[in-house]
């Protein structure tokens, strides 16, 4: 038997052979919602083998191409593409919508064809991702589209998906994996975390000990013994980088699925393993060997080594040369300044600075604002612009850095938004999908917080009691995947999701929260992890 929603089923026969093709009704109900549907009274356009995508451009054809890739993992056929539209039995797709924002679309479902109007090549994208997931039924179905209009676009600009592959290398095929699932959820960026102190996972040709010693450790810290007084180790080598031709087609595989890749060089901090390549960017010049336990180092790039900013210049020069993106992650974070105080050349880099402890913050939290702007003015000469994560603020970083806002509660350790910095909203007690869904889940970080389903979708990125100033400050949201305690890729995908569909629900849509509502529309998108070959949590 058919689930409920199989309406009827109609006999079709081929020159060649007899086939029965069962027709099911689409439903527009699906993750993220979309912002207003009018179904009409009757009427409906019938989708199958003989349909066309019509795309008359090659941005066009791209994303047609994709849906004909889409709609045969669902139905099992493939619709062909072509330049000019028959007479019907169509679906074309335009960006010619100017009565949207960018990313939105309108669609118009008629008896004898469909077509979507985006208000730029990403919103027919979208557009033709909400006709993907409205699809029911599978292999060997024809698909009703009830007649309709439908108009929409996204809340936020900004709607990102993190990966770390610095603490645990994926090889690209995962990669690209990942961001096809950000795409099914109408993610635009993906945030790559390329270093740490336990892994440099990028190829910088200037420096290539880098990926000969940087990217290699020789073992992990045991998960069960991490926090712990003895840590235990498993013994087994860990390592892997991106070579910039792999990085490269990484980048350009996101843009035909209209995602830009937004790279992380995290700097002064998390930089051990950069530090285990060359010691003399160090305070104490080492020895220092690429980190096998999780946590926070005290060793840090040496600010007053006139070698660190020839290193950064060789690293961020590269960079930008690789990845086109607006902005580049530059960190920022949990970088104590043990070091730093007693090292005689930061604080000969101080004095020469003329920095003094003052209500406005410490020597060292200006020293670290001074490298961080160093590597900020590296970027903005090759016309990129920095997101950092919110101790940016405690440093002193002025207001052209983007602030990716982390530290809980609800809206960060420090909410930029009512200072007039521009902010991505990134709470670690809500939007951190390492964090385990609930008690007794063995993978995941053994951390005491939780973060379950309703909790993700619980969240609101701009509170009450926001002015509309505020409000504009409010970029996007994004969620996080950090791999200290996720060794695999089908778990990455089990702890993304389903929490990723209530992360697109944050980022895209306005409606007013229906968590309810949501699980219902989420059960309909199951299957389509299933047919992808998703791993993902069962819905409790």
């Amino acid at each position: 038997m058919k689930p409920s929603h199989l309406i009827l089923a109609a006999t079709i026969v081929g020159m060649a052979s007899c086939t029965t093709r069962e027709v099911v009704e689409a439903d527009y109900n699906v993750v993220p919602l979309p912002m207003n549907v009018e179904k009409a009274a009757e009427g409906a356009f019938r989708f199958s083998p003989s349909t066309c995508l019509v795309a008359a451009d090659s941005a066009q054809r791209a994303n047609a191409r994709l849906f004909a890739d889409y709609v045969e993992t669902l139905t099992g056929f493939r619709p062909t593409v072509c330049d000019k539209a028959p007479r019907k039995d169509y679906i074309r797709l335009t960006a010619s919508n100017k009565d949207t924002k960018a990313d939105g679309y309108a669609i118009t479902v008629a008896t004898d064809s469909i077509v979507i109007d985006g208000a730029d090549a990403a919103g027919t994208f979208y557009g033709l991702q909400t006709l993907r997931k409205a699809i029911r039924g599978g292999k060997g179905d024809d698909v009703l589209y009830p007649a309709a209009t439908i108009g929409d676009a996204p809340r936020f600009a900004y709607r990102g998906g993190e990966l770390d592959c610095a603490r645990h290398f994926f090889p690209v095929d995962s990669v690209k994996t990942f961001i096809d699932m950000l795409a099914m959820h109408n993610i635009n960026k993906f945030h790559w975390h390329l270093t740490d102190d336990q892994g440099w996972r990028i190829e910088i040709k200037s420096r290539p000990r880098l990926t000969e010693v940087g990217s290699q450790r020789g073992q992990t810290v045991i998960k069960e013994t991490m926090f712990t007084d003895s840590l235990k180790y498993d013994g087994i080598p860990h390592g892997g980088y991106y070579t910039q031709e792999q990085v490269r087609d990484v980048v350009d595989y996101a843009a035909k699925r209209h995602i830009s890749v937004i790279p992380e060089i995290d700097l002064p901090g998390h930089m051990v393993a950069a530090l285990a390549s060359y010691p003399e960017l160090g305070c104490t010049g080492g020895p220092y060997e690429v980190r096998k336990k999780w946590g926070v180092s005290e060793d840090l790039l040496c600010v007053g080594n006139d070698s660190v900013y020839a290193f950064l210049d060789d690293v961020l020069d590269e960079v930008a040369g690789i990845f086109p993106s607006e902005y580049v992650h530059i960190g920022g974070d949990e970088a104590p300044h043990v070091r730093w105080k007693k090292c005689p050349k930061c604080q000969a880099k101080a004095h020469a600075l003329g920095l003094r402890d003052d209500a406005k913050g410490t020597v060292e939290q200006k020293l670290q604002n001074h490298i961080m702007k160093y590597a900020a003015d590296r970027l903005a000469a090759k016309g990129r612009r920095v997101i950092g994560w919110d101790e940016l603020i405690d440093n002193g970083f002025d207001t052209t850095a983007v602030i990716m806002s982390w530290r809980g509660p609800q809206d960060g350790g420090q909410d930029g938004t009512k200072t007039g910095y521009k902010v991505v909203k990134v709470p670690n007690t809500h939007l951190y999908f390492d964090y385990s869904y609930a008690e007794g889940d063995s993978i995941g970080a053994p951390y005491w917080r939780k973060i379950p389903l309703d909790v993700v979708y619980g969240y609101e990125p701009v509170p009450a009691d926001y002015t509309p100033e505020q409000a504009a400050n409010v970029l996007g949201v994004q969620g996080n995947v950090w791999t200290e305690f996720i060794t695999t890729f089908r778990d990455v995908q089990y702890m993304s999701l389903p929490r990723m569909a209530a992360l697109s629900e944050l980022q895209w849509s306005a409606a007013p929260k229906d968590y309810d509502g949501f699980i219902v529309r989420l059960k309909d998108l199951l299957p389509l992890y299933e047919a992808e070959g998703y791993n993902y949590r069962p819905l409790d």
